[in-house]
């Protein structure tokens, strides 16, 4: 059975043209690299026809990956869902127990996180922890610099 891999339809969109532009701009601007060092002569000390095959070996192989992951993706319209519990594509109002530091995150994909834009992987701790909490409830979560403790202040859905 193949994996499902939540998703929202941004981050799906985001790895779609990723896609394309590996398949529609990389590709064939690498291929015409391989095609020009080889008219230098000998391949074995050709700097320029090694480095343009281990570039093709990387996107190749994202090539790969991201085919992947896009027929694997179950997309999820997040402006559908709603509920006073957190789920996949909730964002999350927390208030940090310790320092009364609010902070918002949104539940995401793991290839969408990204913390510094406050897009928590659903894989996470914080966000394992998160799952099916309501308003009002706290969540202690296990971070590098010890426990932290937050309490859930808003759930919505955007």
């Amino acid at each position: 059975m193949i994996d499902k891999v939540p998703m929202t339809k941004t981050g799906f969109d985001r790895l779609e043209e990723e896609l394309k532009l590996l398949k529609g701009t990389e590709r064939p601007s690498i291929i015409k690299a391989i095609a020009e060092a080889r008219e230098h002569g000998d391949l074995s000390e050709n700097a320029e026809y090694h480095a343009a095959r281990e570039r093709q070996s990387f996107v190749e192989g994202r090539i790969q990956e991201l085919e992947d992951k896009i027929s694997r993706a179950d997309v999820i319209d997040v402006s559908t869902l709603d509920g006073k519990a957190v789920k996949f594509g909730a964002t999350v109002t927390l208030v940090d127990n310790d320092s009364d530091d609010k902070v918002n995150y949104q539940i995401v994909g793991e290839d969408e996180a990204d913390i510094k834009a406050r897009l928590l992987s659903i894989t996470s701790p914080l966000a394992r922890a998160l799952i099916n909490k309501s308003v009002g409830d706290t969540v202690e979560v296990s971070t590098p610099k010890g426990s932290k403790s937050y309490e859930v202040v808003k759930v919505a859905f955007k």
